[in-house]
């Protein structure tokens, strides 16, 4: 496999085009291999001091640093960088990525996990319960690790379970063997454009399939639902839904099934909270049986799994009330669904970075609910905040985090749960959700 990637970057004229994580990345691998290949890092920042006087790479930053990309055979885009205000008739060919190359060489082995909501939480018990059958197993992409970092272990029987974002499937030209779509909502517009265009990236897990390939996608999501109904695949689509039908992964009772068989029981006995991560455990099911996997092995697996941290995540209970951190929930519907699992939420603290997304569900939702503070934080939650004026919630709007957790202390019922759930980014006071997820839960057990 690194054979082949090195043949393709060998004697071309490479460009980096984002020097962050996974430019890094891409940039240590073709030094590893082939130290006097000429790179150009482009940038809109200055990263000649990141290149530790390498006499062979050039630096391209500034305002104006997306223009010329014409010039080069191979420009290596890192996830991060939008394109959507450049015109990219003449270069689209010529943009890879560290997900690209891998589906070129090895699509066979690849497990591609995508959706709105839900990715990291599945990509990692797939990860899990295959590792714990299979030692030859690697997660990599969007999940934290890039593809390049372990590429070198790879071999031709790894299996190679990827966390595949919007950005990465927007240029792909190839689709993984196995390819999972949880779910399409509304969300990085800032990037995408539209939502026409995010959902179009997001549907690449699918559309560059061969007829032995594997798509499977929960079906009970509408806007999902509604373009796989358009479409026209002919590899093997497996629909996951939670009504009953013997034509695909769903529910009877408590109990999940795949061609009339049981693939996993839902005996109270799982960590992971609510109906959101029971589909999410299907889809995890659905994989182990077509990797011919043991399921009851599987299952202890699934329902030893905690979560991952800032998702639903327990902070602790003080003073008899308990504290979640879901800073991860950066949409509408992720906020719902953890009201939804907690059940008892009394004081939900939520707001972030406005990306011009339709909050009315959010909105309706908590009309209704039996949540009864909201600690709305700008910019979001002061518009929907507003929205709620008129209802019977007890509406509180804060600048800082710090004022949130003052007042959740002093607000918050006895014996109940408060909510970090933003519903958006968090990028207007925090460099990302997980430093927003640190900082509250370091207020709650330090104050």
């Amino acid at each position: 496999m690194q054979n082949k990637i090195i043949e393709l970057f060998k004697d071309k004229n490479i460009a980096i085009l984002g020097f962050g994580l996974e430019g890094k990345s891409t940039y240590n691998f073709i030094r590893k291999h082939l130290p006097n290949q000429k790179i150009t890092i482009i940038d809109k920042n200055d990263k000649s001091e990141d290149l530790n006087n390498d006499s062979n790479a050039i630096t391209v930053y500034g305002e104006d640093y997306l223009n010329n990309l014409n010039q080069y055979d191979i420009i290596m885009k890192t996830p991060g960088i939008t394109l959507k205000d450049i015109d990219i008739t003449d270069i689209k060919d010529k943009i890879y990525s560290q997900l690209e190359i891998l589906l070129e060489v090895d699509s066979k082995n690849v497990i591609g996990i995508t959706g709105t909501k839900g990715k990291s939480t599945t990509s990692t018990l797939i990860y899990n319960v295959i590792k714990e059958q299979n030692e030859n197993t690697y997660l990599a992409g969007n999940i934290g690790t890039p593809i390049f970092d372990e590429i070198d272990d790879f071999n031709e029987d790894t299996i190679i379970v990827v966390e595949m974002s919007s950005h990465q499937l927007e240029f792909v030209k190839n689709s993984p063997h196995i390819g999972i779509i949880l779910n399409l909502y509304q969300d990085h517009l800032d990037h995408a454009g539209s939502v026409k265009h995010y959902h179009e990236c997001k549907l690449h897990m699918f559309d560059y399939q061969k007829e032995n390939d594997y798509a499977l996608y929960c079906s009970d999501n509408e806007n999902l639902n509604n373009i796989m109904n358009s479409k026209n695949y002919n590899q093997n689509i497996l629909k996951i839904q939670k009504e009953y039908n013997e034509n695909c992964t769903s529910l009877k009772e408590n109990k999940a099934y795949y061609n009339n068989e049981i693939i996993y029981e839902d005996d109270n006995n799982r960590k992971l909270l609510g109906e959101h991560n029971l589909e999410n455990i299907m889809v995890v099911c659905t994989v182990a049986k077509l990797l011919n996997l043991d399921l009851n092995k599987a299952k202890k697996t699934i329902d030893k799994f905690t979560g991952l941290e800032h998702r639903l995540e327990l902070v602790g209970t003080f003073n008899e009330i308990t504290y979640y951190n879901d800073t991860i929930a950066t949409i509408p519907e992720a906020t719902i669904s953890g009201i939804e699992a907690l059940k008892n939420v009394n004081t939900l603290i939520f707001g972030g970075m406005d990306r011009g997304i339709d909050y009315n569900p959010l909105i309706n939702y908590l009309k209704s609910s039996n949540v009864e503070n909201l600690i709305c934080m700008p910019e979001t939650g002061y518009k929907i905040g507003k929205e709620l004026e008129n209802t019977s919630k007890n509406i509180i709007y804060v600048e800082t985090l710090e004022e949130a957790v003052i007042k959740a202390k002093e607000i918050t019922k006895k014996s109940t749960i408060c909510l970090l759930s933003p519903s958006a980014p968090s990028y207007n006071y925090f460099k990302n959700y997980i430093e927003k997820g640190n900082k509250y839960k370091e207020l709650i057990k330090n104050n």
